[in-house]
């Protein structure tokens, strides 16, 4: 049942049970049913359609339960969604039929599964939703864990001034495809975890992704005091002291969410070390239960995997011994071993003193760890080889499983009818297969051209209606009606560079000679353009100031109109840059990139990156589907780096990319440009989807840890 099913008519009764199953987002015969109910309420709602069904009249809903066209369609997609859930023929259910009574635990501390359910702020959480939206579609027995943020991450708003301001904003719950786990009388299921001497409740929100449910931790419950309802308000904020609340909560609550409902997975699967937490919890539980400590321990191990992202010391969960015994106090009791010895498990020499670390709570806990690219691996082993000293660096147990995406989710609808006509219909299915991507050969190169100019018109129709609506809302002063990209031009080569704000991602590279840029952006007949967006850290001041100089410069008369910031990047705004620039730009200092998703959703989509060779890149490139920044030597002098980098940056677009991309037959086709954009996509979208990346994962640590094994 659903709040919207009283409301709809008999003959399209189902409309609600599929406005809370996310799975429609991913479908686009489902998407195109939506539109088709009411295409201006579609587009009102932000592609919401929860809030569709709220706002809709009882007329329209008579009309279309009358319409026998539509009522076709709804039968075809519910159809669809059926064969879907029945799950008997999926790929884990075919593949390991005697595992699928097993239960896989997937916690993170945020996930970016669309804009209606703004839980995210950036690559780590568009990870995890396209992790998730995959076990469903390969049908793995799986359940997410997290945060239900009321705030979520904040709205970006960039004044005249240019300087990046963070505006939160109140979701309205009942507007959002989320529902409140409640018992059979109707009353909220709740779980608490005592933090600090007190019992800290949540309740539980769920949300349909597909086959799999994803369960959201709530703490503005009455039973709370007015700081703890503000725990779990906002994604990313505070101090150390509410962030170590905010870990419990879910690494401890999240295992209590799990028995709560009755769930005893044999796979815990923490993505990242904000949930590290949940081995202690299950090591209290196993120890209550009569087990000493080596033999919980041992038991947890063997069912637990753990993925880390980040390859810099500074970017873990660092919490003091004094703040760890604050919270924890006598927790220890409860797993039968003392205080020093709870305090060694994450033990770790930070550059202030010795400390608990989250990550290495996690490779001291866990039976298996992996990087997020070979790279990526390779460093993390070199990283943390002081967690293994008597092994060699190359015998660090941290393998790696390099990152996909969700190709559904990130596919431009136009280019994946032309893939059903080119790669056959079953295409979605087997979409990890390389073999299958050989057939782009029999696409012509003007129609593979043709569609890209649509969504390159497309993208900037919508970065124009942003900039209307703006305006309209009197959000909009003249200089930012410029700076939105209003002045961009469909038939120029484009630039696209989003993502977060970070200074180690040198977004301001591309300027380090202003003078010579200014010749490439302004060629009289092979003019150049960029687009940026992305949001930095509210705490974040120097990633702030890169906002602030990218957007003085995009106010600047001298430039033409040729650059431009468009503000408050999200996933929404994500399908529409990466499908409709031209080039996907990429230049973080090596090797800080643990591997990086945009630019695998450029390159799906027929985008060609042109990237430092970091992440996910030096797997990718083949020397004919994009374009390398610098040549993959590591500087000891970062001005020397980013001189070497920017050089190259100018010099393969004034002898490369430019005049690749302006080569024109009589037809107006480039050929050349259109070949590698059809080796970008040859290349990299089988072995960069979710599927290939969810399949290794099961083949390499779920099924390990689902036998328990060492």
């Amino acid at each position: 049942m659903t709040p919207l099913d009283n409301k709809l008519p008999e003959k399209i009764n189902r409309l609600g049970e599929l406005a809370y199953n996310l799975w429609w987002s991913w479908t686009p015969e489902a998407r195109d049913l939506w539109k088709r109910l009411d295409y201006p309420l579609w587009r009102k709602t932000r592609h919401n359609p929860v809030q569709m069904l709220q706002e809709i009249s009882d007329a329209r809903l008579q009309d279309v339960a009358r319409d026998s066209t539509f009522l076709r369609r709804y039968t075809k997609v519910m159809l669809q969604f059926d064969e879907m859930m029945a799950n008997g023929h999926s790929w884990f259910h075919t593949t390991y039929p005697d595992l699928t009574q097993n239960v896989i635990a997937y916690f993170s501390f945020e996930f970016g599964l669309h804009n209606s359910l703004p839980i995210y702020s950036g690559g780590l959480g568009i990870l995890s939703g396209d992790h998730i939206k995959e076990s469903s579609d390969l049908g793995l027995p799986f359940v997410g864990v997290g945060f239900m943020y009321p705030q979520g991450y904040f709205r970006q708003r960039i004044p005249s001034h240019g300087w990046q301001e963070a505006v939160y904003e109140q979701l309205d719950m009942n507007k959002a495809p989320i529902q409140l786990v409640q018992d059979e009388h109707g009353t909220d299921i709740k779980i608490s975890v005592k933090i600090n001497g007190r019992p800290v409740h949540a309740r539980i929100w769920k949300v349909n992704v597909g086959r799999n449910s994803l369960y959201l931790m709530d703490t503005d419950v009455d039973e709370n005091e007015p700081w703890d309802r503000e725990l779990s308000a906002r994604l990313y904020s505070g101090d150390s002291e509410t962030r170590i609340r905010q870990e419990m909560m879910l690494g401890l609550g999240g295992v209590r969410v799990l028995r709560a409902l009755g769930l005893a997975p044999t796979v815990y699967h923490m993505n990242e070390g904000h949930s590290s937490f949940l081995i202690l919890e299950c090591i209290r539980e196993y120890v209550a239960q009569g087990k000493s400590f080596e033999e919980a321990a041992a038991l947890v191990r063997r069912h637990t995997v753990f993925t880390t992202h980040t390859p810099v010391p500074a970017g873990h969960d660092v919490f003091s011994y004094q703040l760890v015994e604050k919270y924890f106090n006598g927790f220890w009791d409860e797993m039968g071993i003392s205080r020093e010895h709870f305090l060694s498990l994450g033990a770790h020499q930070e550059p202030w003193g010795q400390a608990f670390n989250m990550t290495v709570l996690a490779l001291h806990m866990a039976g298996q760890t992996n990087g997020v690219s070979k790279l990526h691996g390779r460093i993390s082993r070199e990283m943390w080889h002081e967690v293994w000293p008597d092994k060699p660096v190359e015998e660090v147990p941290i393998s790696s499983i390099t990152n996909g995406i969700h190709i559904p989710t990130w596919i431009a609808t136009e280019l994946g009818d032309e893939f059903t006509k080119y790669l056959g219909p079953d295409w979605l299915k087997r979409r990890d297969d390389p073999t299958l991507w050989q057939r782009l050969a029999d696409m012509g190169d003007k129609e593979l051209w043709l569609v890209h100019l649509e969504l390159k018109r497309k993208m900037m129709r919508y970065l124009k209606d942003l900039v209307r609506r703006n305006w309209v809302d009197g959000r909009a002063d003249p200089t930012q009606v410029l700076t939105g990209g209003t002045l961009l031009d469909p038939e120029t080569l484009t630039i696209g560079f989003a993502r977060r704000f970070a200074t180690y991602k040198r977004a301001t590279l591309i300027f380090r000679d202003l003078p010579r840029l200014q010749r490439i952006l302004l060629d009289t007949h092979r003019p150049v353009q960029i687009i940026f967006a992305g949001k930095a850290h509210p705490a974040d001041e120097p990633g702030k100031a890169l906002i602030q100089e990218i957007y003085n410069l995009s106010k600047h008369n001298q430039l033409g109109g040729r650059i431009a910031f468009v503000e408050d990047y999200n996933m929404h705004m994500a399908r529409y840059l990466t499908q409709g620039v031209d080039v996907w730009l990429n230049t973080p200092r090596r090797p800080r990139e643990a591997s990086g998703t945009s630019g695998m959703k450029a390159a799906l989509n027929g985008v060609p990156n042109f990237s430092v060779l970091d992440g996910w890149w030096v797997e990718g490139y083949n020397g004919a589907n994009g374009w390398v920044v610098g040549d993959g030597r590591e500087f000891e002098n970062e001005a020397a780096q980013d001189d070497f980098d920017a050089n190259t940056i100018y010099q393969i677009l004034e002898d490369e990319i430019v005049p690749l991309y302006y080569s024109r037959d009589r037809d107006g086709v480039p050929r050349g440009w259109v070949e590698v954009m059809r080796e970008s996509i040859r290349s990299n979208a089988p072995y960069f989807s979710a599927q290939r990346m969810v399949k290794e994962y099961t083949s390499e640590m779920y099924v390990k840890a689902m036998n328990g094994d060492e």
